[in-house]
C-alpha cells in the first residue's frame, strides 16, 4: 500500500474504532510509538508493548463520550491527522483531548507514530 492508502485506511478504521485491525494490518512488528514527555508510556517499541499501552489506556477510562478524526495530510512517507476524544477517566474526571498524530511509513507499513498534545 502507498502512504496515502495507509493514511486513508487508518483514518477510516479509527473512525470505526477498529483498533485491533489497525495494528494487525497497518503496523510493522518493530514499530515505535512516542507520546509527549511525562505521559505514562512515553516510548513503546513493538506491537506487544503498544498493545499493553492500549489496554492500559482503555482500563483508565470510565466512560467514552465521543471522538473525531480529521483527514490525513500526506508528505512523502509521512502523514499526519488530528484526533479529538472526549472521555471520563478514573480519578481525573472528564477531559476533551485534541492531538496531532504523525506517522512514518516504510515498505507499506507504519513504523513510527508520534502524538502531540498538551499534558
Amino acid at each position: 500500500m502507498t502512504t496515502q492508502e495507509i493514511a486513508t485506511k487508518l483514518a477510516d478504521l479509527c473512525r470505526k474504532g477498529e483498533y485491533e485491525t489497525i495494528y494487525k494490518e497497518l503496523y510493522a512488528p518493530n514499530c515505535v510509538s512516542i507520546e509527549p514527555k511525562g505521559a505514562p508510556m512515553e516510548v513503546c517499541e513493538g506491537l506487544e508493548a503498544m498493545a499493553a499501552k492500549g489496554k492500559a489506556w482503555n482500563e483508565s477510562m470510565e466512560e467514552f463520550h465521543g471522538s473525531s478524526v480529521g483527514e490525513p495530510v500526506v508528505a512523502g512517507n509521512h502523514f499526519c491527522m488530528t484526533m479529538m476524544m472526549d472521555a471520563t477517566f478514573k480519578g481525573r474526571g472528564r477531559e476533551k483531548m485534541d492531538e496531532l498524530c504523525m506517522y512514518e511509513v516504510q515498505d507499506g507499513k507504519i513504523v513510527k507514530e508520534q502524538f502531540f498534545y498538551s499534558m
